[in-house]
């Protein structure tokens, strides 16, 4: 089947807005070429599961598409238009099972020396899509928190000094508190701007206290859905004939229940936390890396106002196949080396903020747990500085955002 032979009653399977979207957009799909169209679609088919940015995203994306001329259209897809598929791809069930027809389309191009000429075409796509669309300005400048060093004592060795030229590096902070400090902050925040999704708090270690309105994320939480998929992808690893584009395609069908998300829970973060577990590496068993990989996607995916990440204490590097078969998941932490990964962890989550609309405007605090040493970024921060006054977290907080 092509695209223009695509009909109403054939989306019967997408989800309620998935599919509303789809049909009243049919025109504009039946225009689009093969090679091209099955990556739309598998976004549209989980518009449903999507935060409500990547929902808008969806939705002004066809909707430029709908806007074009012919001749237009012709600019933006010849490209796409001209690559050769094969009679099995036309065969393949791309519209319940695009994700998987993109996997077979990328195969097919790399065989038959058309990834180059795709890449090409999609980065000119990409490139007209961003002209047509602005980006929305948040409704008040973005302020991001990461705490690192949970349940270490102390550490002489330098901090955060990769942030450091780009903020302000305070000395003599207040440690007392800190947390319900913080807390505190993003609290009010979301209080003030009670939108969905748009306030975060992430944990890599024990929970703590913290707001009802705030989206939660937390890597002990998730302990039965990790071991429930570990066990899945050790029992799928021993199968004769197993590689890692098989594994990678098994994992990418899992649904949120057939790891023990409970389906009355909300059903966007459900499927959000099992991509989180099945597409991030070592999400599985790090709590530093599913803290890390968590704040990138909430950051690229929900793009919050408020994100409070919080790192943990990590389990000992162990050969992969210990780790995969959870022998020894309670073994003893390194809590020197989570520092240090959290460290890193923080100057990626500052850099990936600062990817987004209002970047100029954002502020960024990185604080090392019950220490007196953290470093503020932002408007009110003066660059590559060191200051020795005495502050609290609620003050630094305060400053931070204005």
């Amino acid at each position: 089947m092509l695209p223009r032979d695509l009909k109403p009653e054939q989306f019967r399977t997408y989800p309620p807005e998935a599919r509303k979207l789809a049909v009243n957009n049919l025109r504009t799909l039946q225009q689009l070429p093969l090679s091209f169209l099955p990556n739309l679609l598998s976004e549209v088919i989980e518009l449903d599961y999507k935060f409500p940015v990547e929902r808008q995203r969806i939705s002004k994306e066809i909707a430029v598409l709908g806007s074009l001329a012919p001749a237009q259209m012709q600019e933006w897809f010849g490209s796409f238009r001209d690559l050769s598929l094969s009679i099995k791809l036309e065969h393949f069930d791309w519209l319940d099972q695009p994700a998987q027809f993109v996997e077979q389309l990328s195969a097919h191009l790399w065989s038959t020396h058309q990834l180059d000429a795709f890449r090409k075409a999609a980065k000119e796509y990409g490139n007209r899509l961003q002209a047509a669309i602005a980006p929305d300005r948040p409704v008040i400048a973005r302020l991001g928190i990461a705490i690192i060093g949970q349940g270490l004592d102390g550490y002489d060795g330098r901090l955060f000094r990769d942030l450091r030229e780009h903020g302000t590096f305070f000395s003599h902070i207040n440690p007392e508190k800190g947390i319900q400090q913080l807390m505190k902050a993003v609290a009010a925040r979301a209080q003030a701007y009670p939108l969905p999704y748009a306030h975060w708090y992430v944990e890599g270690g024990q929970v703590v206290e913290h707001g009802p309105m705030l989206t939660h994320v937390s890597y002990q939480a998730l302990e039965l859905k990790r071991l429930a998929l570990l066990n899945k992808m050790n029992a799928e690893i021993k199968r004769p004939g197993m590689g890692p584009v098989e594994l990678r395609t098994i994992l990418a069908a899992l649904q949120p229940a057939d790891v023990g998300f409970d389906s009355q829970e909300d059903v966007v973060l459900n499927h959000f936390q099992l991509k989180l577990l099945t597409e991030g590496s070592g999400t599985q068993v790090f709590s530093t890396t599913f803290v890390q990989w968590t704040a990138r996607e909430a950051l690229r995916r929900a793009q919050p106002l408020t994100l409070l990440v919080r790192f943990g204490p990590r389990q000992r590097q162990r050969p992969m196949n210990e780790l995969l078969s959870n022998i020894d998941s309670h073994s003893e932490p390194d809590l020197v080396g989570s520092l240090v990964d959290a460290d890193m962890g923080a100057y990626y989550n500052w850099i990936n903020q600062q990817r987004l609309p209002g970047a100029e405007n954002s502020s960024f605090i990185a604080w090392f747990e019950g220490s007196s040493r953290a470093v503020a970024l932002g408007p009110p921060f003066a660059r590559g500085a060191t200051s020795s006054a005495m502050a609290t977290l609620e003050e630094l907080a305060s400053w931070a955002v204005g």
